[in-house]
């Protein structure tokens, strides 16, 4: 795949170490793609210098602490990033800018596409489109995205989000992210995660990862927990992340009375991460939209399914673009509890369906989700 030199620019604020799905497919995608004739500009954070020093890519990193005595606050980010960025096309070669947000780099990537010539492609989760509604900065999002090159849409509903923002059809692409399929696999050994916890022969664990926000909906498959011991089904439940809403939800799992079913578990290792997924027995996240917030598509329910595993995700937001419903795991309305509880005991109690929904999860991620395919159709943008 890197017969062929492809010189990109990235801007992106996010970026590995730092942790979350936009970092893992931006590090995923480029390395794969090319050598350190790709540039990627990005934050500092601890970690990066030792990080960034066996990547593959060219990394530069720049303190982008936002200040308030500035109007707007990320006003000085928004200047690191343009001085940077244009004089590395000015110095480099460098074919196309991709900015991995609308804002601060999609702006920004706009602006030294436009003095310098390049084209200019912008990423779009979902999520920003819904939520940011002040004037000003949704007025700079719709601009930079209707002027971009191209779009990169993550999911079918980021997809018509855009659309409903008078971006061009024909200017977004759709390209879901990807999965690690030689980390993330059926069969890695698991016993001493399910000792750990205290799993009981005869239980069954249910799992969930990502951040604790509420549109996870994480808080809602907890007050499952006490309908589903009184249908007999003796389950834990383990959630991988941290957040904003931790206090809260072991607040809610004492308040339910399963505080001893329930592990919070915080980060993981890389390592084990993958290891959970093959410990569970279904993976469930019925996020939701709240206030616009949403799921733009949800990169764990793939790596359920790498890792040949049933899923249950929110019918809001992009998850149908992760979830085939009926195929590969089953959606649900994530604000309606008796229908999550109904979807998490019908799939514990049948060890069939859930044997082919992960089957036919892990097949459609073996085919169409895997980051080689992501790269491919990334490049030439």
């Amino acid at each position: 795949m890197t017969e062929q030199k492809h010189r990109y620019l990235i801007i992106t604020e996010l970026f590995l170490p730092t942790k979350g799905g936009t970092a893992v497919w931006f590090d995923e995608v480029y390395r794969r793609i090319g050598g350190k004739e790709i540039h990627i500009v990005t934050a500092d954070v601890p970690g990066g210098k030792e990080y960034d020093a066996s990547h593959s890519n060219t990394v530069h990193r720049l303190s982008l602490k936002r200040h308030w005595w500035l109007k707007p606050e990320s006003l000085g980010m928004y200047a690191k990033f343009f001085f940077k960025c244009l004089g590395l096309v000015i110095n480099h070669k460098i074919d196309a800018i991709h900015a991995g947000r609308v804002l601060p780099e999609g702006l920004v990537g706009w602006l030294v596409a436009r003095l310098s010539g390049k084209r200019i492609i912008i990423y779009a989760h979902g999520e920003e489109i819904t939520t940011w509604r002040q004037s000003g900065k949704f007025k700079a999002m719709v601009f930079a995205y209707r002027r971009a090159d191209k779009v990169v849409a993550n999911s079918d509903f980021t997809r018509n989000e855009l659309l409903k923002l008078g971006v061009l059809e024909d200017n977004i692409v759709l390209i879901h992210p990807g999965v690690d399929l030689n980390r993330f696999q059926p069969g890695l050994a698991c016993e001493d995660l399910k000792r750990y916890i205290g799993l009981e022969p005869g239980q069954q664990l249910v799992l969930s990862v990502g951040r604790l926000s509420r549109r996870k909906g994480f808080d809602q498959v907890i007050r499952t927990l006490p309908l589903l011991l009184e249908q007999g089904q003796d389950v834990q439940y383990v959630i991988i992340g941290i957040g904003e809403d931790e206090e809260y939800l072991r607040s809610l799992a004492v308040e339910n009375n399963v505080a001893q079913r329930v592990h919070m578990l915080g980060h993981v290792s890389a390592e084990d991460l993958p290891r959970w997924y093959n410990a569970c027995d279904l993976f469930v996240m019925p996020n939701r939209d709240i206030d616009g917030d949403t799921e733009g598509f949800g990169m764990v329910f793939i790596e359920a399914g790498a890792c040949e595993k049933a899923v249950i995700g929110g019918k809001d937001g992009g998850a149908g673009s992760a979830i085939k419903d009926g195929v590969t795991g089953v959606l649900v309305d994530g604000s309606d509890l008796p229908e999550i509880s109904g979807s998490i005991s019908a799939l514990l109690s049948n060890e069939r369906v859930r044997d082919r929904l992960g089957e036919d999860g892990l097949r459609r991620v073996r085919k169409e989700l895997g980051w080689d395919q992501t790269s491919k159709k990334t490049i030439g943008l």
